[in-house]
Order: C-alpha cells, then sequence, then structure tokens
C-alpha cells in the first residue's frame, strides 16, 4: 500500500529542516508539507527539499488557508496514497513508522490508528505526561495529533475529512473514526518537542487542555473555546 506523510506548517523554520530530513529516509511514497502562511523561512527550507534526487521520498509544498484542519484536509486533497499519515511539524516518527503501519492495516477491519507519544525533554514531568497521553488514548479510543493519527484514504473521504474547526479537530476526527471500525494503538513511539509544555508551564498547560476538552465535551463550540487558547493553528 502507498503512504504519504502530511505535515502542516506555520511558521516552524525551527523544526522543519530536521523533520523533512528524517522522514525523507523512512521509505513513505510521497511528502506532503502544508503552509499555511509563514512569515518566516518554513517555505524556504521546505522547498531547499523539494525535488531533491537525494530525498528517497517526493516532497511537495501546497499551500492552504490557515487552519490546521484546512491544511491536513488540503494535503489528503493533493496525494493519492492509499494511507495517510498526519504529523506535526516539531514530531520525529520511529525508525519503523512504515513497517508498523502496514502490519496494521494488513488486517482488513483496522482503519487506522496511531502511535504512542514521548516529549524530547528529560524532565520527569514530560515523562509522566507522555505516560497519562496514551494510557488516556488507549483507554477511550480518542488520539490526538501529537500522535500521528494514520487511515486509510477511503476511510478518511467516507467519513467527511477533518472538521474545520479552529480547535479540536484531532479530537473530532478520531471520535468519527473510531465509528467507522478498528483503530489501532501503536505502542512504537513518536518522539515530539515539549515547547509548548515549557512555554507555559507544564501544570497550567495541563489544567488549560482539561479544562478545553472537558468544555468541548459538554458542548461549547470551538469557536468560542479558542479565545481561552493562545496556540490556535
Amino acid at each position: 500500500m502507498t503512504i504519504a506523510v502530511i505535515i502542516p506548517v506555520l511558521n516552524e523554520a525551527r523544526w522543519i529542516d530536521q523533520t523533512l530530513a528524517y522522514t525523507a529516509t523512512l521509505g513513505f511514497d510521497e511528502v506532503i508539507i502544508v503552509d499555511g502562511g509563514s512569515a518566516d523561512e518554513t517555505c524556504v527550507i521546505v522547498d531547499s527539499y523539494v525535488g531533491r534526487s537525494s530525498t528517497a521520498a517526493p516532497m511537495r509544498l501546497l499551500t492552504a488557508p490557515r487552519g490546521r484542519a484546512r491544511q491536513l484536509n488540503a494535503g489528503a486533497a493533493g496525494t493519492q496514497c492509499e494511507v495517510l499519515l498526519f504529523l506535526h511539524a516539531d514530531t520525529r516518527l520511529p525508525a519503523y513508522a512504515r513497517q508498523a503501519i502496514s502490519t496494521a492495516l494488513a488486517d482488513t477491519t483496522c482503519v487506522g490508528g496511531r502511535f504512542d507519544v514521548r516529549f524530547d525533554s528529560p524532565r520527569r514531568i514530560a515523562r509522566l505526561i507522555g505516560h497519562m497521553m496514551n494510557l488516556r488514548s488507549r483507554w477511550s479510543g480518542i488520539a490526538t495529533g501529537d500522535q500521528a493519527l494514520f487511515v486509510r484514504r477511503n476511510i478518511f473521504e467516507q467519513i467527511g475529512r477533518f472538521a474545520e474547526i479552529p480547535l479540536m479537530e484531532d479530537i473530532e476526527f478520531s471520535r468519527r473514526l473510531k465509528r467507522a471500525g478498528r483503530l489501532v494503538p501503536l505502542p512504537d513511539q513518536v518522539v515530539t518537542a515539549f515547547r509548548r509544555w515549557e512555554q507555559n508551564g507544564p501544570l497550567r498547560t495541563i489544567l488549560l487542555m482539561w479544562t478545553l476538552r472537558f468544555l468541548y465535551w459538554i458542548g461549547i463550540s470551538p469557536y468560542r473555546l479558542q479565545h481561552f487558547y493562545s496556540i490556535v493553528r
């Protein structure tokens, strides 16, 4: 099966170079970067990879209106690959990610899945947060974008793609995906940046995220919740 990696970016010059350099070595069929209007050197860095003969996976840069859901949908529309893997710009996949996905989707009852997550910080609080995120995801069947969601393309289209809301698009999407069939929680770990937690403080960020998710769960609109969230993409 063919697998495309889709990476939404917005002012990710600090991270995108190392992410693309590493992802290009993993044997995927295509890597699509979707820019939402970066004002830094992100697009210049991505352009330096596009068309490189030394890059194992063909790379393309697309543009879309700002918003992670819009960018993810644009990336999905820009490829014909059979499987879509959604990756954050500051996240590193495990070395055998393609093999793990192919093995999981060899079971025709599986519609998609996600990876476990680990933060790039040595702090105990970072390890604890990652552990709790993985436990929560296994218990609820709900995944977040940090965990590198993957899905069969036909299922992605069938359930209506990502809802183009300002936040919680990953939660909303994985809820619908769970109803479409079996999701596989892969134990292989992606490594993601601890920057958001460091910037705002781990405890404050935990409180903010759980408050937002609770309010979303009881029916508060994401358009109202975005006013309480300072990192809306």
